[in-house]
This record gives C-alpha cells, sequence and structure tokens, in this order.
C-alpha cells in the first residue's frame, strides 16, 4: 500500500494544477486519472479541441471574406476536413503531453485507473488501495442528457462527438444557445453547415450583459446562424442516417419537427461523480449532484476536498484551477482566498465575448447606483483596419466612488481584454484609473481606456 500526503481524483484543469501545487509546496502527491492522457475534458474533447477548430475555420472566414479587398487575391482555399481534425488532434496531444512532463517535473505519480474512496483516508484504484491524509475531488463534470434525446455521438452527439464528425454535416441541429452550442455552431456555419439553435428560454447565453446578447445575437444571425426561441424540445428519432427534432413553441404550445444530419446537444453540464462513492462515505451531494464544500473546499467528511464543476458555481477551467492552488495552499497551512467576484467569462466565437463582474440589470435590481461608459470598435483605429469594428466595450462603476463593479466586451480580442479589466476590480480600481493609464496605439485595448472614459466626461474617439 503506497502513502501520500495528497492524492488528487482526476487531472483536468483543477485537478492537475492542485497537484502540482501541491507538491510545489512541500507536499507527496499522486494524481487519479482513467483516460489515456492527462487534462481531462477541457484539453482532449472541450476547450482546447474546439478552439483549435474555431481558429482553422475564422481563418478560411478571412480567407473568403477578406483578403481580397487586402489585395491577397486568388481562390479562398478549400476544406481537407480529415486534415483539419489531425491538425486538432495535434494540438491536444501537444498540450496533454505537456501536462505529463509537468507531473514529471513535479515528481508526481500518475495513478492511471478510475478512482474510488472505499473510507476516508483511502483511494482504490482498480486492485490497489493507496492512503493519503488528504484527498482532493477533481472529476470534473459530464454533458447533461435531455428527456427524449438519446446520444449517439454519431447523428446525436454532444460536444465531444462534434469534434470528430466523420464529415461535415450540410445541416445542424443545435440544442441550447449557452456557449458551446454557439462554438461549435459557428464553427459549423463557417464550414457551410445551415445551422439553427433551438434554445427553450427567451434570450441566448442568459445571464449575459443584455446589450451584449443583442448585439451578439445579431451577428451570429449574420454569420447565418438562425434561432427559434422560445422552444422545448420533445425529443429526436432518427432514421436513414437523418434527424428529426420535435419541439413545442412555449408562447402556444404548438409542435414543430425540423431535420438535420446532425444533432448537437449543448444543454449545459453537470457533475461526474460516478463510481466514486461518496454517497456511501457520507459525503453531503446537493440536488444538483454537486458536492456540498465549506469556504476551504472541505466535505463533511474529513480529509475529503472537492474543487471544480463537482463543485458549486460557473462550470470554467480557470475558477477550478484557482480552486486548485487554493485547496493546496490550504492544506499547505497557507491562507488562500478566492475572488468569485472576479471570475472572468469568455466565449470563443467570431467575434468573441469578454464579461466580468456584475451586469447592469443585476446591479439596477439590487437598488446600486451606477453610471455606464460604452465605447464601439468603429472608433478603433485597429479593430477598422483588422476588419473588426463590430461591438463595443462597456464598463459599469459605482456612481458615487467610481469603483468599477462589472464589464462586458463584445469584439476582437473580447478574450484577453477583458483582463485588464479583471485585474482593475481585483485591486479595486476606479474607471479614471483605467482611463488615466496610458494605452499603446494602436491597439484594441485603447477601447477599454476610451470605454473607462466614457464613464467620466467621455470618450476622446467616440
Amino acid at each position: 500500500m503506497s502513502s501520500y500526503d495528497v492524492i488528487v481524483i482526476g487531472a483536468g484543469p483543477g485537478g492537475y494544477v492542485s497537484a502540482i501545487r501541491c507538491a510545489q509546496l512541500g507536499l507527496k502527491t499522486a494524481i487519479v486519472e482513467g483516460r489515456e492522457t492527462l487534462g481531462g475534458t477541457c484539453l482532449n474533447v472541450g476547450c482546447i479541441p474546439s478552439k483549435a477548430m474555431l481558429h482553422a475555420t475564422e481563418m478560411l472566414h478571412e480567407a473568403e471574406h477578406n483578403f481580397a479587398e487586402m489585395g491577397l487575391k486568388g481562390k479562398a482555399p478549400s476544406v481537407d476536413w480529415k486534415q483539419m481534425l489531425t491538425y486538432k488532434d495535434n494540438v491536444v496531444g501537444q498540450n496533454t503531453g505537456g501536462i505529463e512532463f509537468l507531473m514529471k517535473k513535479n515528481k508526481i505519480t500518475w495513478i492511471k485507473g478510475w478512482a474510488s474512496i472505499p473510507a476516508a483516508g483511502q483511494v482504490k484504484v482498480g486492485d490497489d488501495v493507496h492512503e493519503a491524509k488528504h484527498i482532493i475531488v477533481a472529476s470534473g463534470s459530464e454533458p447533461a442528457s435531455l428527456k427524449g434525446v438519446e446520444v449517439d455521438e454519431k447523428t446525436v452527439v454532444t460536444s465531444t462527438g462534434a469534434l470528430e464528425l466523420g464529415k461535415i454535416p450540410k445541416s445542424l441541429v443545435v440544442i441550447g444557445a449557452g456557449v458551446i452550442g454557439l462554438e461549435l455552431g459557428s464553427v459549423y456555419a463557417r464550414l457551410g453547415a445551415d445551422v439553427t439553435v433551438i434554445e427553450f428560454l427567451d434570450t441566448i447565453t442568459p445571464g449575459m450583459d443584455a446589450d451584449v446578447v443583442r448585439a451578439f445575437k445579431r451577428t451570429l444571425e449574420k454569420q447565418g446562424l438562425k434561432f427559434i426561441m422560445g422552444a422545448a424540445v420533445q425529443g429526436t428519432e432518427i432514421k436513414n442516417n437523418k434527424a428529426t427534432v420535435t419541439y413545442k413553441l412555449r408562447k402556444d404550445d404548438s409542435e414543430h419537427t425540423l431535420q438535420a444530419d446532425t444533432v448537437l446537444v449543448a444543454t449545459g453540464r453537470k457533475p461526474f461523480t460516478k463510481g466514486l462513492g461518496l454517497e456511501e462515505l457520507g459525503v453531503a451531494i446537493s440536488e444538483r449532484g454537486q458536492i456540498k464544500t465549506d469556504d476551504h473546499y472541505r466535505t463533511n467528511v474529513a480529509g475529503i476536498y472537492a474543487i471544480g464543476d463537482a463543485i458549486d458555481g460557473p462550470m470554467l477551467a480557470h475558477k477550478a484551477e484557482d480552486e486548485g492552488m487554493a485547496v493546496a495552499e490550504g492544506i499547505a497551512g497557507q491562507h488562500p482566498h478566492v475572488n468569485y467576484n472576479v471570475i472572468p467569462g469568455v466565449i470563443y466565437t467570431h467575434p468573441e465575448v469578454g464579461t466580468v463582474g456584475k451586469t447592469e440589470d443585476a446591479l439596477k435590481a439590487e437598488g446600486r447606483a451606477i453610471k455606464v461608459g460604452k465605447f464601439s470598435f468603429m472608433g478603433n483605429a485597429r479593430a477598422k483596419a483588422n476588419f473588426m469594428g463590430d461591438g463595443f466595450v462597456k464598463i459599469i462603476a459605482d456612481k458615487e466612488t467610481d469603483r468599477i463593479l462589472g464589464a462586458a466586451i463584445i469584439g476582437p480580442m473580447a478574450g484577453d481584454l477583458i483582463h485588464e479589466i479583471c485585474v482593475a476590480m481585483e485591486f479595486g480600481a476606479a474607471a479614471e484609473d483605467l482611463a488615466r493609464t496610458c494605452h499603446a496605439h494602436p491597439t484594441y485595448s485603447e477601447a477599454v481606456r476610451e470605454a473607462a472614459l466614457a464613464c467620466g466626461n467621455g470618450a476622446i474617439h467616440a
């Protein structure tokens, strides 16, 4: 029986980051992973491969729509689907291989297989039982199922199957207008598929800033995506390799059908804790299947912790990473803190969407006195030169103190630009602090400064 200070269950972003931090702090650490490669859903079948596909198809869009105007003449490239998938797989391989190198570098033992916890302080993998003073559950999440919709990962697929289709579908129905559905829907729209998104609610990306949602939906519609809102999917039927989706409109309960080569089920994710034996141990689980923890990620069973998608909060890789570092530092006797008010969210469509903090509507509902500064990328020289003038930066600040309370960006590099505002919020900065900080010209980041200026006397280039 091998013995460790810490055993981490799950090698996704939360798990492997936590293991590395534990090892850096002098704790003898092992990590358990049942996949053939490390990195979890994110690196293997989620964040990373989808970003590769987004990048490839964005390059195709540039060649088809913008090259000629820049004097780059010639026929736009044709799509070699097999090679595009190979490129995606190579990107995944480089990243998962990098994680394996980091495990070796930090002297972390990789215990290969699926874990269970037969008792506090014990982790069983196969026939072997390993001892640990501390067990961190970082088991991640899996796609949520939908009643009446049976996934076969060929015709009716989750995000996993959507990233390895045998051919580009002529028609695609996406069930769910959240981040995953819109990202992958935009990939296939650029590849020539007829894409229709069916959403139960009356808005896409629920909970996001209303101004961004309106602009975002218009942009996606211009890119060819069609939307059926307020529709409840009743089921799917496959015949002759075609899927028929049946849905009811909530406004009048009328029933409709839609045919497609492929159906992508993108209705969210749920914690993956199957087989761990948590219930038998008495670990408290919420009605939504999330492991209950305190502010230090401790469960109600001594020595067992949980982080990431397995617990409450947004299912984001970077949120899991922060929690992974925090739980490791807590075990090592430090006093870590995760600021959940400054966790950014990003949608990697084209243009990207980045958000942080509270929305304008949420702050108004709280009765907060606020001011809003907006600046369009049409006023940004770099964005116009690069055919990226659509979108804007929006900063929301306290009316009295000028402290930044939230922000939303739709436009070029929004996922990177949002972090300037994250840092400002972490340090309690005012909008004027951003406005008085010199920004290089010409850069997209000038739009952030202009939005901050708009919270005061007004933007310069508006």
